[in-house]
Order: structure tokens, then sequence, then C-alpha cells
């Protein structure tokens, strides 16, 4: 007996249905009727001899076996559409659309430069960015839902390879007047026994202020609530709630230009964050993704 596989449809479907949890929007989502989608649903069952969906009341609920299937189709439809884009571009390299990702402490400091340099060294280029946490872009490469994005490190990228733009220099920020920006450098041991205030958890620039200030032996401002953006971690410095830390690129775009802080480097070896573009291990897109890091190291 010949063994029967899923088609790349059927699994589209599944990848739909989990995402929306609904038949009806899985469909819209697919432009099928509902009944299309029900019935390819029902031969990828038949296909794997066990169902993917439990059809409640509530909603869809995805069985075990659904929700490996899931995970397996995510891959399988990424792969398929690096071919069909491989194909398309090939000899052309970023034309036609890209999905970048880009981290909220770089894409308002370093993208205002780069897609002018993007636009005119690639015309054709049609690319398309999202801003988001470190994280939930390292999801969308693996996903297939992004190309390549560009974060920074150290962080966990496991199942990601990266190329490096450039070196991004970590600067303490401090109130004006504060006793520690009184010399032209400051010392990461002067911020011992200071309120240390950071961005939320899931921002990779926390974890890399709080493993260059060397902070576990020292103090964190505890006010009730964390900044969520560099703009606010600023104001917050500026109204004398305690120092930070900013990224070089962010400072030499302006950010602390008009609030009341001290910026000041580190002494000796200052601590630093690598920015990277990274892309899912074995994608097609691989030999774009590095052409969009060495454009980006001219910005």
């Amino acid at each position: 007996m010949a063994l029967m596989f899923p088609t790349l449809r059927q699994l589209q479907y599944l990848k739909l249905l989990a995402q929306h949890r609904s038949f009806s929007r899985a469909a819209e989502a697919a432009f099928v009727t509902q009944p299309t989608l029900s019935a390819g649903i029902q031969e990828l069952e038949r296909t794997l001899g066990a169902p993917v969906v439990d059809r409640a009341r509530s909603g869809v609920i995805l069985t075990a076996v659904g929700e490996e299937t899931v995970q397996r189709a995510e891959d399988i439809l990424a792969r398929a559409e690096d071919l069909v884009q491989s194909a398309r571009i090939a000899g052309q390299p970023l034309v036609g659309r890209f999905r970048l990702g880009v981290i909220p402490t770089i894409a308002p400091f370093l993208l205002p430069k780069a897609l002018p340099l993007l636009r005119d060294r690639f015309p054709k280029l049609r690319l398309f960015l999202r801003e988001d946490l470190t994280s939930k872009l390292a999801t969308g490469l693996k996903s297939g839902a992004l190309d390549a994005a560009l974060i920074a490190l150290p962080h966990d990228i496991a199942g990601l390879e990266t190329a490096t733009v450039g070196m991004d220099e970590l600067m303490a920020a401090t109130p004006e007047n504060h006793p520690i920006s009184r010399g032209a450098t400051v010392n990461p041991d002067d911020l011992q026994g200071e309120d240390v205030i950071l961005l939320e958890d899931g921002h990779c620039l926390r974890e890399h202020a709080l493993s260059a200030c060397r902070v576990e032996g020292g103090r964190i401002a505890d006010n009730g609530f964390a900044a969520t953006s560099l703009h606010t971690l600023v104001q917050m410095v500026g109204s004398g709630l305690g120092v930070t830390l900013l990224p070089a690129m962010a400072v030499q775009a302006g950010l602390a230009a008009q609030a009341a802080v001290t910026v000041r480097p580190f002494r000796a070896e200052a601590p630093t964050r690598e920015i990277v573009v990274a892309w899912r291990s074995g994608s097609s897109r691989e030999a774009e993704a590095r052409l969009l890091a060495e454009t980006l190291r001219g910005a």
C-alpha cells in the first residue's frame, strides 16, 4: 500500500486553524469557503490516521497530534516558501518582498539612516518592517513569517545564523549634576548602590545592562513599573528617579538631547552589544541577509 502524504494546502489550512481557532476565520484567511477548508482538514486527518482538532462549541482545540503537526508544518511551509522565493529572485538579490524584523532599541535610531541606502542600492526591494521584541522576532524567523531580523547580541539564537552589522557601546545616563557624572567617564562600579532603572522584561537591552553594570549586588529601582521604551527611560532619569544605560546609537541620534540628563562613556573597556542581521538556519534568503548586513554597516 502506497504511503500517502499531506499536501501543502492541507498543512496551510491547519496552520491557519491553529492561529484563528475558528473554521470560518481560518477559511477567510485562506481565501476559501468554510466547507473547502473543513474538507481539507478531514482529508489531512485521514492521511495521518488521527484527529488533529476537537470541534468544541467554545471553538477549535488542537489535539496532541494536531499541535505536533502544526509545529512540523511551520517548518515545511517555510521551506516551501523559501523554494519559491529562491527561484523567483535567482540572480537578483533583494528584489521584491523582504520581511525584516527590528527590535525597538535599534529601529528608530538605525533605520532612518539605513532605509535611504537600501532604496538607492536596491530600488526594486519592497521592504516590510515589523518592530517587536527579540524572542518574538526569533519565533517569526523560525516559522517563516520573517526573512531576517535586526537584533542585538548576546541573546539565545539557537536555530538562527547571524552576520555582524557593528558594535554598539553602552553609555551611562544620569540626572544632570549627579555626582557620578562629574568626570569625563564612569566606572561600572560607580553604579553600585544607585537606583538603576531598566526597560521592562523581554527587552534584550535590559539583560545587556544588567550584565554590563554587574548590578546583581546593587539596587534596582522598584517604583511599581518599568520603562517600555528608551524615550520613557530617558524621561525617568531626567526626573531624578535613577540612572540607566543607553546605546550609543540612540545617544548619537539625539535621544537624550532634550532631557535633563548627562551621558558619559564608561572607563576602560566599554560594555557593548553586537548588532546583527539574523536569519533561520537553512533559509534560502541567507545570501540576501548577508548582503543586507553588509549594506547596513555603511549606515
